[in-house]
């Protein structure tokens, strides 16, 4: 379950970047395709992760820091590529997509007991 949400992850942070260049390249229709795809990706990569929870014997505030920052990142993802797709600004956007990635990253890949880092 773990490898198709990192997965799931990896190719929905390529598209993001596939549509916002094709968005600058003026192509409309592929922008709106990818945008489609990328809304299966994030459906995919919430069912995995709640996968993921239910997996877990034990909750703490780890987990929903993850889950909530998780969430986050999913809806602005959808927020700077609907921004972008009407032209309108997005610099607050990327400041919080860069932080609550970060805070993903490593409490997924550091900090939590099924991560790649963790001892």
């Amino acid at each position: 379950m773990i490898h198709a949400h990192v997965t799931a992850w990896f190719l929905a942070l390529i598209l993001f970047v596939i549509a916002l260049f094709l968005h600058k390249s003026g192509k409309a229709k592929g922008f709106k395709i990818i945008q489609m795809i990328l809304r299966v990706l994030y459906l995919i990569i919430i069912a995995t992760g709640i996968g993921l929870l239910m997996q877990v014997y034990h909750i703490d505030w780890k987990y929903i820091l993850k889950a909530v920052g998780g969430l986050w990142v999913i809806g602005l993802f959808e927020m700077i590529l609907s921004r972008v797709a009407k032209n309108r600004r997005t610099s607050v956007f990327w400041v919080q997509f860069v932080v609550a990635f970060l805070l993903v990253l490593y409490l997924g890949f550091a900090v939590l007991p099924m991560s790649i880092l963790h001892p």
